[in-house]
């Protein structure tokens, strides 16, 4: 633990020392946040208008009412819930994304630098590399996703929180899902040579799942073709599990609480795992 801690230290020392670097990570959330949030203002599409309920019998408010309501609730999950708030929680999640494709670069700079071929022989083992960039990752992801839900919060989020205990079990899938990402996409890039690699795989990855998980639209509204991605895709079980715990909590499935909380688990454990298991393969020093 000693190996991974002090690789994990490195790493949130630069990025402590580099603000820049978490600003710009906090722009391209906020972007989507603000334009699909607020700008769309799907919420409207679901709420009667005053002047519409005035002109109606008093028999009819309440069955109109509780069609819209219904409409809302197949849309948002909860009739309570607004676009915006769906919308910053799923952006919640994505920040972890953003952060976690881009984990694979810090092998490819201390590759570069020569820092990468001092670590590869000294007697430290090579997974503990690995896993002290992934926890460093999975740090950055988690305080950038929690800066993310406190803007939401100040812009109107509006919350129903479950029990603080479901609360912290959802927070903590976040982690879980640092976790997963970094450990893949570490993996995957793990004996990449140059930096514009890293870049194109990072940029390959960022849309595709995002765009195939809940970030924007919920899985039942989503094409026949690309709900089975939607469900393996690890950002779906931690936005899921953010939103029932952060605005369904009068209403949570616990089972599917429980669920999503239990793949993201399996998940993170493979995908360390497999992070770990190629280091030891294929991380080699330069000659």
């Amino acid at each position: 633990m000693g190996e991974v801690s002090a690789i994990m230290g490195r790493e949130l020392r630069k990025w402590v020392r580099s603000p820049p670097l978490l600003v710009m990570a906090l722009v391209q959330p906020l972007f989507w946040m603000g334009l699909y949030g607020k700008a769309f203002n799907l919420t409207g599409l679901f709420s009667v208008p005053e002047d519409v309920l005035r002109t109606l019998p008093p028999e009819s408010t309440k069955v109109v009412a509780e069609i819209f309501n219904s409409m809302a609730a197949r849309l948002f999950g909860s009739p309570g819930t607004d676009y915006f708030s769906f919308v910053a929680i799923g952006m919640t999640s994505v920040i972890v994304l953003f952060v976690s494709v881009f984990s694979g670069m810090s092998i490819a700079w201390d590759r570069r630098l020569g820092f990468l071929n001092k670590l590869l022989v000294a007697p430290i083992r090579r997974s503990s590399i690995v896993m002290g960039k992934v926890l460093a990752s999975s740090v950055r992801a988690f305080v950038q996703s929690s800066m993310v839900l406190l803007i939401g919060l100040a812009l109107g989020m509006r919350l129903s929180p479950a029990p603080p205990l479901l609360v912290a079990g959802a927070l903590a899938s976040i982690f879980l899902l640092a976790i997963s990402l970094s450990s893949l996409v570490i993996a995957i890039t793990l004996r990449l040579r140059s930096w514009e690699y890293h870049m194109a795989v990072a940029n390959l990855l960022n849309l595709p799942l995002m765009f195939t998980s809940t970030a924007l639209y919920p899985l039942n509204l989503m094409p026949d073709w690309m709900r089975p991605l939607a469900t393996i895709n690890p950002l779906t079980h931690t936005i899921e599990l953010l939103r029932g715990a952060l605005l369904y909590g009068n209403s949570l499935d616990i089972a599917a609480y429980q669920f999503h909380l239990a793949y993201l688990a399996a998940f993170a454990l493979l995908a360390a795992g497999l992070g770990s298991y190629l280091a030891n393969r294929y991380l080699t020093a330069e000659r």
